[in-house]
């Protein structure tokens, strides 16, 4: 799986010092527990043979400490783990069905890997593709995208559009994309079948005709233990092309009828949505919709299934992800805390909350067993995702992974700086090994995405270790806006994006730089997204770095608010457009005071900042006369994710630093000749 990486110590894979070797480490990605508590599978990602994309697929990880080994191989991955209540694994895949001529290979399909053995084999199809599904008793209810129209001559229309090269879509309402993907034609629907003695799932049937947007591109939903309902978010379109998500319960077995469960103006009922395992209660996220005064909130709420009634549950926590206790009377609840993101136990009742995890971990993909433990991928800013259980009383016991874990070219420690207002920033600081101060390492700063976000966890797209390995101090802070810090931190720079941020930034900056393994005298600054809009709005207001990188920023605000895949939520905070706050807290404002050398970074696919954001500051840089590079990704989106792409971004944005910070000579990337 790896090319020739240095292996350190006690074996361990060391990738960073080549980044073909870093781009095909294996990721673990999900994890799911078997009901009975025997079984536990991980979905990994891995490089596909060609070298040129990532495939996904299904390991066994033994809880006695076995070596994990692989359950499933296909050309086209499988992704996706759910275990029925027998103990099968249902899983999706595009691989074509052997059991008929000619089969379709384009589109995902549900298969189910028996749990005694055998060969997987196809349960369910549709034209649209199967892309999701939840299991409750023999009930299966899953996602597909439907055609408006008579089902029973859907894949004939789909073949007639695809033949006549016809790609258009008429949008009669908003949104039309999100993040990487256009909505539409088709609509996506809620279908249940019954697992049985069948080869496949019998007595499918739609649950939810002409759904319109309710379901598209974010909803959530879990399935009763009897299998007789399901829960899910369901989108209501407002006037003005704004939307509010309620709670919904359809019945699985009466013609799908429907009813609301939860729903209020001015909120938000989000997933995770998770069914208790009596059946009785329904967890999910209660959020408001914020505005230029009122900061966003969100907070795990419970709702009994009967009546409808809810209450807030978490004391304030803002769920990352949940898993109900085996006795439905508590939940576990990953939420962002402090640059960590431990689990806690919350009471269902509304009693205050209790860590469990006591370490600077970040956990995610949570299975809660019978015996009151968790087992969850647990990461962090210096640990790749990996396999572990929890106790019930806090012990973190890890378990064979099937992905190594590499060997890390430097160590971590942590930085706080008090800012001009008074408020504590704090910040990771990734050192690269042999950093003193006889030999300080040049400085970068990482400004995180969101921006309600946190840098608490390992991230593949943008890896400080990297970074490391080639000499860096990386500082990864959370300013104003960050989660985990309470709602004073997002108060603090709510609807005031640029300035207050900038003054968090520049204080903890202060503070690393003043530290004896940091170089004050070379630094660069860098970010994504939100980071990406903060990097510009720090080159048109501080010339104190040599260099800045910026990727799928925001540059011209009013320009993005319009044009973004969610302009309703932006609008929320900025008000109307072409008020005060655009023009005030827009970046392409402070073009004329930048002089500091920029390498601009976007994706032509990228819906969430769209493409014009990064054209049209390439050009303004480049009639001011600004020294910058533009590196355009035709085919990626918001993220950099094929591998090859991942490659030349790290080649040329090293490339860039090394030019300005290190002062080397502009050396062309090998991968871009």
């Amino acid at each position: 799986m790896f090319r020739d990486g240095r292996r350190g110590r006690f074996g361990a894979v060391t990738p960073f010092n080549d980044i073909r070797d870093y781009v095909g480490v294996p990721r673990v990605t999900s994890l799911r527990l078997s009901p009975d508590g025997t079984r536990l599978v991980g979905v990994v990602q891995a490089l596909n043979p060609d070298g040129k994309s990532y495939g996904t697929s299904l390991w066994e990880i033994p809880l006695d400490g076995r070596r994990p080994y692989r359950l499933t191989r296909s050309v086209k991955g499988e992704a996706g783990a759910e275990f029925t209540a027998a103990g099968d694994v249902l899983f999706g895949s595009r691989r074509p069905d052997p059991t008929v001529k000619d089969a379709d290979e384009e589109v995902s399909a549900l298969w189910l890997l028996p749990a005694t053995a055998g060969e997987a084999r196809q349960v369910a199809s549709r034209p649209g593709g199967v892309t999701g599904f939840a299991t409750g008793g023999r009930t299966v209810v899953f996602t597909s995208d439907v055609l408006p129209g008579d089902e029973a001559t859907e894949a004939e229309r789909r073949k007639s559009r695809k033949d006549a090269g016809i790609s258009a879509i008429l949008h009669e309402d908003y949104p039309v994309r999100y993040w990487d993907h256009d909505l539409g034609p088709g609509e996506p629907r809620l279908f249940a079948g019954s697992l049985g003695d069948d080869e496949r799932l019998s007595q499918v049937r739609d649950l939810t005709p002409q759904p319109g947007k309710a379901l598209t591109s974010h909803a959530s939903y879990d399935v009763t233990p009897d299998g007789a309902t399901v829960v899910t978010t369901w989108a209501v379109p407002l006037p003005h092309g704004e939307l509010r998500s309620e709670l919904v319960a359809i019945d699985t077995t009466d013609g799908g009828a429907r009813r609301v469960l939860a729903a209020e103006d001015g909120h938000d009922f989000e997933g995770p949505v998770k069914v208790s395992p009596d059946g009785r209660l329904v967890a999910c996220v209660r959020s408001n919709h914020a505005d230029t005064r009122r900061i966003p909130e969100s907070t795990l709420w419970i709702v009994d299934l009967a009546t409808g009634k809810g209450r807030p549950a978490g004391g304030g926590l803002w769920p990352a992800d949940v898993a109900w206790a085996a006795d439905s009377r508590s939940l576990f609840v990953a939420a962002d805390h402090r640059g960590r993101r431990p689990i806690f136990r919350v009471p269902a009742d509304g009693s205050a909350p209790v860590r469990l995890t006591p370490d600077d971990a970040a956990y995610l993909s949570l299975n809660a067993a019978s015996d009151g433990a968790v087992y969850a991928l647990r990461s962090a800013v210096d640990a790749a995702p990996a396999p572990v259980r929890v106790t019930a009383d806090g012990a973190v016991e890890p378990l064979a992974s099937p992905a190594p874990a590499p060997e890390l070219p430097g160590t971590l420690t942590e930085v706080t700086a008090t800012a001009d207002d008074g408020a504590t920033v704090r910040a990771w600081l990734v050192l690269p090994e042999g950093a003193s101060a006889e030999s300080p390492a040049p400085f970068l700063l990482w400004i995180h995405g969101g921006p309600l976000a946190s840098w608490n966890d390992w991230s593949w797209r943008w890896n400080p270790w990297i970074m490391a390995q080639h000499g860096y101090a990386v500082l990864l802070p959370d300013p104003c806006l960050s989660t985990g810090y309470g709602p004073e931190m997002i108060r603090r720079g709510w609807a005031g994006w640029g300035p207050r941020t900038h003054a968090d930034l520049m204080a903890i900056t202060d503070a690393a730089l003043e530290l004896p393994g940091v170089d004050a005298s070379r630094t660069a600054a860098m970010g994504g997204s939100f980071g990406g809009y903060m990097a510009n709005w720090v080159a048109g207001h501080t010339d104190r770095f040599r260099a800045i990188v910026t990727h799928a920023s925001l540059w011209h605000l009013d320009q993005f608010a319009g044009t973004t895949d969610a302009s309703m939520y932006w609008q929320r905070e900025f008000g109307a457009p072409g008020g005060e706050l655009y023009d005030r807290l827009s970046p392409h404002r402070s073009l004329e005071r930048i002089t500091t050398p920029m390498l601009v970074i976007h994706g032509d696919k990228d819906y969430r900042v769209p493409i014009g954001e990064g054209l049209r500051l390439w050009w303004d840089l480049q009639r001011s006369g600004v020294e910058s590079k533009f590196l355009y990704f035709p085919d990626e989106n918001h993220w950099v994710l094929k591998p090859g792409n991942a490659v030349v971004w790290y080649e040329t944005v090293l490339a860039f630093l090394a030019q300005h910070v290190l002062g080397r000579e502009w050396k062309r990337p090998e991968s871009l000749s």
